[in-house]
């Protein structure tokens, strides 16, 4: 039998909070008001992670495990973990406890007001560095002004959503994944719940520097054109200087004799025309190297197996392996 809440946590060598989140989402399933799954999807671990989890499904058969064959990412992972919710309501968040699980039943009392997608938007980001804070509102800044949609700001992938919501984010394809983005494109009613975002109870940030920005490229690639416009008109503005200054050395030449022989204005003039074609190549790149991702079609991941909890048997209680 289907549960009402789904729970969906991706997670990646976190050991070390594992424990205390299972102890705390347990508090928070009790006081639901009907049944709940929950879906932990290990995104490649190489620590005890995944032995902590299967452990705890032999005292928690509402959990689940399902163990990528490798590091896919955060964004891929979560959709596999979506692909397995067959809940009325999903919940999805991490499992670092920066997204605390008392949360949960304000999204869900929300939703039962009628909305299909509730965000969960961070008051204050306690713990995170200046550099990432500000980086961070410089990017939802950048892409409110250049996205087509309309993207909630301080809002990261912990949200809840409707069943409906989830058969039709199950219509999108795309390999270049960026959910929050995504989740706005669908439309649908959508709320927002606040949040004070607590500091990470142990482990470290798996989300260094070099995620974070190809994240924010995916999300400004895959969901505005401004960058392909912006090399358009970069283009159209170099062309025009280089014609006004060739008509201005023409006339120079016509009309007057002081125009001096040299190499520094021809090598400034190439040096910088050469960069604006490399960084409007780059630009282009980047779509079709999208493209590219998409036209290979290959799956998004791949699942090494699957553990779930079992109908006790006079022999006891065991868990089950898929795959």
């Amino acid at each position: 039998m289907s549960s009402k809440y789904s729970f969906v946590i991706p997670f990646m060598n976190e050991e070390d909070v594992l424990p205390l989140l299972i102890k705390r989402l347990r508090r928070v399933i009790d006081d639901l008001d009907a049944s709940a799954e929950v879906i932990f999807v290990d995104d490649g671990s190489k620590d005890k992670s995944a032995a902590i989890i299967a452990k705890a499904i032999n005292a928690n058969p509402e959990m689940k495990l399902i163990r990528l064959s490798r590091n896919f990412g955060h964004q891929i992972a979560v959709t596999a973990g979506l692909n397995k919710a067959s809940g009325e309501a999903i919940i999805i968040m991490d499992a670092d406890l920066q997204d605390p699980p008392e949360v949960v039943h304000e999204l869900i009392a929300s939703w039962k007001e009628g909305n299909e997608i509730v965000h969960a938007q961070r008051n204050r980001r306690q713990g995170e560095t200046w550099f990432k804070k500000k980086s961070a509102m410089v990017f939802y800044s950048i892409l409110k002004r250049l996205s087509s949609i309309d993207i909630p700001r301080d809002v990261g992938d912990f949200r809840l959503i409707d069943a409906k919501v989830l058969n039709a984010f199950r219509q999108m394809p795309e390999r270049d994944r960026f959910l929050r983005g995504m989740f706005s494109w669908v439309g649908f009613k959508q709320s927002i719940v606040r949040f004070d975002r607590d500091e990470r109870e142990a482990g470290v940030t798996k989300y260094p520097l070099g995620k974070m920005m190809k994240l924010a490229i995916d999300g400004l690639v895959g969901f505005s054109d401004a960058p392909l416009r912006l090399a358009l008109w970069m283009g159209v503005l170099v062309s025009v200087g280089a014609i006004s200054y060739g008509l201005y050395i023409l006339i120079i030449a016509m009309f007057t004799d002081q125009l001096v022989a040299g190499w520094a204005s021809t090598v400034v003039i190439l040096s910088f025309l050469s960069g604006m074609n490399l960084l409007i190549s780059g630009v282009i790149g980047l779509y079709v190297g999208r493209i590219h991702n998409e036209a290979k079609q290959r799956p998004l991941y791949f699942v090494l197996e699957e553990v779930e909890a079992v109908i006790p048997t006079p022999k006891g209680k065991r868990a089950h392996v898929k795959g």
